[in-house]
């Protein structure tokens, strides 16, 4: 059997692909599972045991040829996908739709397609939307659609005995993950707030160790950040892969930071995280507890727990408004101001 897993989204979406690609193994163990991802988002699923093999489509690189010769580029790529027994298109969307009618797949999961008359009842299989369930439940769903056992509820991300090395050659031996960006700046706490956690953590005895993408935005986001702290901690930014990331945050403590995929890389580690929410919904992005198979995030806002994880939330009425900041400032006046108290008491319990 063949089965193909389309996710269209962010790293962070990708990640949270693996408890329904687990599952799929586990239901079909003979089976040969591939996916197909954006490209850059391909090293989360980088060294899964359940996959098989892993396509990416480069969005920014068809962008650039003429239409004559994106088209057949497009028609070759759509070549790839035929032969397949089952296609899950995870994702709203037309390309991801088009994917699963030209795969002439037995039978083909996803979203219904509304607007493009082409396209409309590709699915042999609708999946309904998600609402207020956590994206991993919601992901599940397609299990339960194909009336398949649900084994477990778990997030995974593997990385290779190099990338331990290396990290093993920079980590101190006791130490705090902190990743207080995100490629979206509108989801990151006030800088003065962040530097105060920062060296709340290191009073304590514990060192911190930050990380950051290379981007541009993000290391000075991080360089702002430094210029507050009273204390120096270790900054890896831009210095790690996410794989990298992903096994120093399975050696820390306790990981603090925003609503971004390095977040749920801790959560899937198993390491406790203190996550800021802002605009976004924890009820369907709250870091998932691998220990427990319910979300505990069943309110609108404020804080709430998941096992070992915490979310930190304002509960504003406005919260979650799913904006990109306050009034289009690209600034989320809800991470701009807390009770430094209140997060203390909540970081003094994860250490």
């Amino acid at each position: 059997m063949r089965i193909l897993v389309i996710k269209f989204r962010n790293i962070g979406d990708v990640l949270l692909t693996t408890p329904l690609i687990k599952n799929l193994k586990l239901n079909f163990p003979d089976a040969q599972i591939d996916v197909l991802i954006n490209k850059g988002t391909e090293s989360v699923l980088k060294y899964n045991p359940a996959i098989n093999k892993i396509y990416t489509y480069d969005r920014n690189k068809y962008k650039k040829l003429s239409l004559l010769k994106r088209l057949i580029k497009e028609y070759k790529f759509l070549n790839n996908f035929k032969g397949y027994d089952i296609v899950i298109n995870t994702t709203e969307g037309d390309r991801g739709a088009l994917i699963s009618k030209f795969s002439n797949a037995k039978i083909k999961i996803g979203y219904p397609v509304k607007k493009n008359v082409f396209l409309k009842n590709v699915f042999d299989i609708e999946i309904p939307g998600y609402g207020n369930r956590h994206i991993i439940e919601f992901g599940l769903n397609v299990i339960k659609l194909l009336n398949l056992k649900i084994f477990e509820k778990k997030v995974e991300i593997f990385w290779d005995k190099s990338d331990e090395g290396k990290v093993n050659s920079l980590i101190p031996e006791k130490f705090v993950h902190v990743h207080p960006v995100s490629r979206w700046l509108f989801k990151c706490v006030k800088d003065e707030i962040m530097a105060k956690i920062i060296d709340f953590i290191k009073n304590k005895g514990y060192e911190v160790v930050i990380t950051a993408s290379p981007d541009e935005k993000e290391l000075k986001k991080v360089n702002s950040i430094l210029s507050h702290c009273k204390t120096k901690p270790l900054n890896l930014s831009g210095k790690l892969s996410l794989n990298q990331v992903a096994c120093l945050s399975s050696k820390a403590k306790a990981f603090v930071g925003v609503d971004t995929a390095v977040m749920h890389i801790a959560a899937a580690v198993n390491t406790p995280v203190v996550a800021f929410f802002g605009p976004s919904a924890a009820f369907n992005w709250g870091p998932w507890d691998n220990d427990l198979t319910k979300s505990g995030y069943v309110n609108k806002n404020g804080i709430q727990k998941m096992g070992k994880h915490t979310v930190i939330q304002h509960n504003w009425d406005c919260i979650p408004c799913i904006k990109d900041g306050c009034r289009g400032s690209k600034i989320s006046e809800c991470l701009m101001k807390f009770d430094m108290n209140n997060i203390y008491n909540i970081l003094e319990g994860k250490l």
